[in-house]
């Protein structure tokens, strides 16, 4: 997988989860229907039996309950709903991988396979959030949406679909649009006219506070990273100590790395195809000139509360903290911002003429809509070059905090193998850097951060914040299976691992069917990744067959898809016959497509099939596991 950033051409994501699509309206009006349902059930003279939700094998809850799901079980709150009248739930539910949850809705995911709860009476509507160019286009939304069904909740809105490979943003609101009149009719409610800015949180300055109760950056528990106690999460990752941070390509203008960081006496455990998520920092240079330009002092401690007392989110960044910290830590300051922010701040923009402009940016007339595109996401613009480019505009500093996306963290395929390497984790990653039509040089948040983590052997070490996820992308359980791995650029980090744990279940006597790779790179003498690695493999016999597509070495490029067909006589034994499994990892848009298409037309040629019948062939090893993508867009 790869790196979540739009930036990044190496390794997922996936959906980034925490993108704000809605408006402050869309947030107030929601957080009231929550609420009301809250004090609603608050307010009950009698208190109600508390079912219990146990899963087997599973630790017992803490005594401190802080998962909305797990209060949602366990006070039965969604088949309640139907208690109050005119209630409605709405799900917006992202997707991830081979159709899978994200990390933050996997509880609620297994409660629906679970349950056999009625939710008659339950009134919903769901939007999805996914990317087309993947397999499993918006798995997660449909399902929710077919399962309520299922499970007797009344859908009072049609399933909206957001693509992220067009314009998730521009999909959101056109649904939105709808959204609000169809409900208005259904609850027999009158629209109030146009959207009020209201504010989610208050600022609050701490003028004379002990600095040993501000946060630094860290995600869950105060001075996580000076005293570190496992386990390792995403609220609390592992300082991994960076041991080897090499670059991989001999000549040209990229920059591809192979990172190493020690995870010794950490009690993570890893597998052979599982992600790593490392958090990154900001480019100190934009947090800096972002201060210069709103005129404040980055260095002074604040929070921002919610104004809604009942919500179990209190800030929307750890607090209290330092705008430094905030900008640098906490806060998405690279990507473009969503047309929900620049219509919050439009208010503040001096020039009546930027007002209009960013508030019909927002909007979904066509005329806004192709401003945003032209504006903001052709040339590339984050917040710090709208600023730049409006000087008119100049908000609150604490307005533009509440509104920035929280900065995520990055995902990459792990190239070790922890048979091999149990106290190291292995990263492979290509150096993000171009010029945007405006002139100005945007970097890649993250690959720019790992570049930069210099291996030192004083007591100042260079750390990575991380932790570990794992995935479905795993070797046969009988290793005597051939493999046939696809993995051109940074995509063979995956593979790295496997042919290590081949190479050490050969060593332990056992019995290893064909390991047979597909890479790919520009040049063999630019940017051959691992080459060295490989042909070792190749020699000692723990790669069967090593095929590498140097696509720029000859007038007409070649691909790894081109060398699949070149081999379509032994692929379809190993396929057909010898029940070898397939992996593909890199980029979705094309690579993987062009190559599922190679395996379509093998099918059809050594199998005798129609197109129709080829493609079922492919679904049916997907669905037994002998079909598995590692793929980011």
């Amino acid at each position: 997988m790869a790196d979540v950033e739009a930036e990044s051409s190496t390794q997922p994501e996936a959906m980034e989860e925490e993108n704000p699509l809605f408006s402050n309206l869309d947030l107030f009006l929601f957080t009231l229907i929550a609420g009301l349902i809250i004090y609603w059930f608050m307010s009950r003279k009698k208190a109600e039996p508390i079912p219990e939700f146990k899963k087997l094998d599973q630790p017992a809850p803490s005594t401190q309950e802080t998962s909305f799901i797990e209060k949602m079980k366990k006070t039965s709150e969604l088949s309640r709903l139907a208690e109050i009248g005119n209630s409605l739930a709405i799900f917006c539910m992202a997707t991830y991988g081979e159709g899978d949850p994200t990390d933050n809705a996997q509880d609620f995911y297994d409660w629906l396979q679970e349950t056999d709860g009625q939710l008659d009476g339950v009134n919903y509507t769901v939007f999805a959030l996914g990317n087309k160019t993947y397999e499993h286009y918006n798995a997660m939304g449909a399902y929710v949406d077919k399962r309520l069904e299922e499970l007797g909740a009344k859908r009072v809105f049609d399933l909206g679909m957001g693509d992220d490979d067009g314009n998730l943003e521009e999909d959101f609101v056109t649904w939105r649009e709808q959204f609000w009149p169809a409900m208005c009719e259904h609850f027999g409610v009158e629209a109030s006219g146009e959207d009020s800015s209201v504010r989610q949180y208050e600022l609050k300055e701490h003028n004379d506070i002990n600095m040993n109760k501000v946060y630094t950056g860290e995600l869950g528990r105060l001075k996580s990273f000076e005293t570190q106690k496992p386990p390792f999460d995403a609220k609390n990752p592992f300082l991994a100590p960076v041991t080897v941070n090499r670059k991989l390509n001999k000549a040209g203008d990229r920059h591809l790395m192979h990172l190493e960081v020690d995870i010794t006496g950490s009690k993570i455990r890893y597998e052979s195809g599982d992600h790593v998520a490392v958090y990154p920092t900001n480019d100190t240079v934009i947090v800096n000139r972002l201060g210069q330009i709103l005129g404040v002092d980055l260095d002074s401690v604040i929070s921002l509360n919610n104004l809604d007392e009942e919500s179990n989110k209190k800030h929307p960044f750890p607090c209290p903290t330092t705008y430094r910290t905030a900008l640098t830590h906490y806060l998405d300051i690279i990507h473009p911002p969503r047309t929900n922010v620049l219509y919050e701040l439009a208010q503040y923009a001096t020039d009546l003429k930027d007002q209009e402009n960013m508030r019909k940016m927002a909007s979904s007339a066509p005329e806004g809509k192709a401003l945003y595109q032209s504006f903001v996401l052709e040339d590339n613009r984050n917040i710090l070059a709208i600023l730049e480019d409006l000087p008119s505009l100049r908000p609150p500093i604490d307005h533009l905090c509440e509104l920035m996306p929280r900065l995520q963290a990055r995902y990459y395929s792990i190239a070790s193998s922890s048979k091999v390497h149990p106290n190291s984790i292995h990263i492979c990653a290509v150096l993000v850097e171009y010029t945007t039509k405006t002139g100005r040089l945007t970097k890649g948040v993250a690959t720019t951060w790992l570049k930069n983590k210099l291996v030192a052997d004083n007591a100042h070490k260079s750390t990575v914040p991380m932790y570990i996820r794992k995935s479905q992308f795993r070797l046969p359980f009988k290793a005597s299976n051939p493999v046939i791995m696809v993995g051109p650029g940074t995509g063979i980090a995956p593979f790295m691992g496997f042919i290590q744990e081949r190479g050490w279940l050969k060593e332990q006597g056992k019995e290893v069917g064909e390991t047979v790779l597909y890479c790919g790179c520009r040049h063999k003498e630019e940017d051959y990744l691992y080459q060295e690695e490989l042909e070792e493999a190749e020699k000692t016999g723990v790669i069967t067959k090593l095929n590498v597509a140097f696509s720029r070495d000859q007038e007409q490029k070649v691909y790894v898809q081109h060398l699949l067909r070149t081999n379509k006589v032994d692929l379809w034994r190993q396929i057909h016959t010898d029940n070898a499994h397939i992996y593909i990892c890199g980029d979705a848009r094309n690579m993987a497509r062009d190559v599922q298409t190679a395996f379509y037309e093998i099918a059809e040629e050594l199998g005798g099939m129609t197109r129709t019948q080829a493609t079922d062939y492919i679904k049916k090893l997907m669905t037994k596991g002998r079909y598995s993508q590692d793929v980011w867009s």
